[in-house]
C-alpha cells in the first residue's frame, strides 16, 4: 500500500549514509527530526461527511484522507504533522468513462465541488481541498488504468486516464511498443495528470513532451461529453486539445487519452561526460541540440549539484577517484556532469554517440563511459525517496523549475540560487541550492533547482520558511523572464505568478474557457487561477 504521508510504499526505508550526513552537517548545521503524526492521529481530525446517504460516493474516513493531499511542500508538512486541513466529503472510484460522467452528474445534483484525483503526485497544490460551505468530492480515476485500444498501423494507444507510468509501459511492451514519458514521478503519476499539468519526461528530447504525445482525449464536463483531437493534423481553427492540456481539472474530467507511441528501441545507453566549467557544459548541450544530433536526453548538473548528488548517493570513493582523474585530464576541481541518453537502433546509437562526444570534446569534455550512466538509469526515479530520508534526518527539501532562452540561462540559474540562499538568512538559517538543466531545446533550456534546508520543529515554522523561500525563488524566476513552471503545472502555488506570463487579457481568456464548461465553478476551484 502507498505511504499515506510520504513517497513510495509503506515500509520502504531510505537512509542517509555517513558521508551524506557529514555533508549536510557542514552545509546546513545539525538537523533535528520531528515526531511524525500517526495515521490514527490524522484520522482523528477527519470530520464526518456532509453527504446524504445513498450517493455514488464512498465516505470512509481513510479513503478520503489518503486523497486529500499531494506532494507539494505544504502538503508534505500537513501530512507529517497531522494538520491535514479540509478533506473531501466523499470519493468516487469510476472504472469507465460512463461511470466518471455519472459521478460528475451526481456531484452536480449535490451542488458539490469536484477535485479530480489521479496518482496524487502534484507538487504545486493541485489536490488541496478548499474550505467551503458546499460539499466537496474527489473523483479519482485511479481505477481507469487499462490499455483500451491499440492501433499498430497508426501507432496510437488509447488508455484510461488513471493509468500510471509503469502500467502504461508494461501494457505497451507486451505488444512491442512504448510511450517514453518518464517524469521523476513516473512510478505513480498518471496519464490524466500528465496532460492536465503539461508534464515533461526525462527523455522528452526523443519522445516529446506530453503535448506532442497527446493525440486525442475524451472528457466528462459539467456541460456534457467533449472529444478533442484524433486527426494527424488539422487547420480547422484553434486546436481544442489545447483547452485540455494544462487545464488542471478546471473544465472537466479527462477520462481517456489517445497517445502517440513508438516501437521499443533496439538499444539504450546513458553516458557521463564531465566539463571543467558550467559555461563549457552549457555550450556543449546547446550545440548538440542545435546540430540536431538524435539523442534521447541531455541533463547537465552544475558543480554544486554534481558533488551533492554523488555525495548523497554515498559515492565518496567515486568522487575522490573522479576528481583525481579529471584533474589529470585538465577538467578542474569543480567539474559539471552531463548525462547523455542514446536511444534507438544500434547503428543510430553508435552514430549519435560519436557525434555527441565529438562536440563534448570540442568543449573540453571528458568522457567517463557508461558506468555512471548505468547507475543513474537504475535510480532515475529515486529522487523523491531521498526526501523521506532527509526528513527523517531533520532536513526539508523543495524544488523550482523554469525555462528560458539560451542567453538568459546562466543569469537565471544564478538569480534563482542566490534568491534561495538569501531567503532564510533573516532567521539565521542556510539553504543549500543546486541546479541542473533537465531539458534542452534549440531555443533554450529548462532550469531545475533543488533547495535543502533544516526542518523546523513545528508546522507553522516550516510553512513560514517555505513561504519565504517560494516567494523569493518565484520572484527571481519572473524577474529573469522565465516561465513560472516548465513541467510541474500551476496549481495553487504558482497561480499568483501566472498573469506575469499570460498577461491580463490572456488570463481573461483562460477564465472564459473555464466558465463556458463550468458556469457554477464546481471544478477544482482555486487551481490555475482564482
Amino acid at each position: 500500500m502507498r505511504s499515506w504521508n510520504g513517497w513510495g510504499e509503506e515500509g520502504h526505508e531510505d537512509a542517509l549514509g555517513e558521508a551524506a550526513r557529514a555533508f549536510l552537517l557542514q552545509m546546513l548545521g545539525p538537523g533535528t527530526p520531528s515526531r511524525d503524526a500517526t495515521l490514527a492521529d490524522a484520522l482523528a481530525t477527519v470530520p464526518a461527511s456532509r453527504l446524504p446517504a445513498g450517493t455514488l460516493f464512498d465516505t470512509g474516513p481513510e479513503l478520503r484522507l489518503r486523497r486529500a493531499r499531494g506532494q507539494s511542500f505544504p502538503d508534505w508538512i500537513a501530512l507529517r504533522f497531522g494538520r491535514i486541513g479540509p478533506v473531501a466529503d466523499g470519493v468516487a472510484l469510476p472504472t469507465t468513462h460512463e461511470e466518471a460522467a455519472a459521478a460528475l452528474a451526481g456531484a452536480q445534483r449535490l451542488g458539490a465541488t469536484v477535485i479530480p484525483y489521479g496518482g496524487g503526485t502534484s507538487v504545486v497544490g493541485h489536490l488541496q481541498v478548499p474550505a467551503s460551505d458546499r460539499p466537496v468530492v474527489n473523483i479519482s480515476l485511479e481505477c481507469m488504468n487499462h490499455l483500451l485500444d491499440l492501433d499498430e498501423t497508426s501507432l496510437l494507444a488509447r488508455f484510461g486516464a488513471g493509468t500510471p507510468g509503469p502500467q502504461v509501459e508494461a501494457q505497451l511492451a507486451q505488444r512491442g511498443f512504448l510511450l517514453g514519458h518518464f517524469p521523476q514521478s513516473y512510478e505513480y503519476s498518471t496519464i490524466g495528470g500528465w496532460v492536465a499539468a503539461r508534464s515533461s519526461g526525462q527523455q522528452s528530447l526523443r519522445y516529446g513532451r506530453i503535448e506532442q504525445l497527446f493525440a486525442a482525449g475524451r472528457l466528462a464536463t459539467p456541460r456534457g461529453e467533449l472529444r478533442v483531437g484524433g486527426h494527424p493534423a488539422s487547420s480547422t481553427g484553434p486546436d481544442l486539445r489545447e483547452c485540455v492540456l494544462g487545464s488542471e481539472g478546471r473544465i472537466g474530467l479527462l477520462s481517456e487519452a489517445t497517445l502517440r507511441i513508438r516501437p521499443l528501441p533496439e538499444r539504450e545507453d546513458f553516458h557521463a561526460v564531465f566539463f571543467p566549467t558550467w559555461d563549457l557544459g552549457v555550450d556543449a548541450v546547446r550545440l548538440m541540440v542545435q546540430q540536431d544530433i538524435p539523442l534521447s536526453m541531455l541533463r547537465l548538473s552544475n558543480p554544486v549539484e554534481t558533488e551533492t548528488q554523488l555525495t548523497l548517493a554515498g559515492h565518496e570513493k567515486t568522487i575522490a577517484w573522479l576528481k583525481r582523474y579529471l584533474r589529470l585530464r585538465g577538467s578542474g576541481i569543480k567539474p559539471v556532469m552531463l548525462m547523455i541518453g542514446f536511444t534507438g537502433l544500434n547503428r543510430d546509437v553508435l552514430r549519435s554517440r560519436r557525434e555527441a562526444l565529438a562536440v563534448a570534446k570540442q568543449c573540453r569534455g571528458v568522457h567517463a563511459g557508461k558506468v555512471m550512466g548505468k547507475a543513474w538509469s537504475s535510480k532515475r526515479f529515486h529522487g523523491p525517496y531521498m526526501r523521506n530520508a532527509l526528513w527523517r534526518a531533520g532536513y526539508a527539501a523543495d524544488s523550482a523549475e523554469t525555462a528560458v532562452n539560451w542567453p538568459q540561462a546562466g543569469a537565471a540559474m544564478q538569480a534563482i540560487e542566490e534568491a534561495a540562499c538569501q531567503a532564510l538568512q533573516g532567521e539565521g538559517e542556510r539553504v543549500h541550492a543546486f541546479t541542473h538543466l533537465s531539458h534542452v531545446y534549440r531555443q533554450g533550456c529548462s532550469i531545475y533547482s533543488t533547495f535543502v534546508f533544516r526542518a523546523a520543529p513545528s508546522y507553522e515554522e516550516n510553512h513560514a520558511r517555505w513561504v519565504k523561500l517560494k516567494r523569493a525563488v518565484s520572484d527571481a524566476i519572473v524577474a529573469s523572464g522565465g516561465t513560472i513552471s516548465h513541467q510541474h503545472g500551476v496549481g495553487i502555488d504558482h497561480a499568483p505568478y501566472l498573469e506575469a506570463e499570460k498577461g491580463r487579457l490572456g488570463m481573461d481568456l483562460i477564465r472564459a474557457v473555464a466558465r463556458e464548461f463550468d458556469a457554477q465553478g464546481m471544478m477544482n476551484p482555486g487551481k490555475l487561477f482564482v
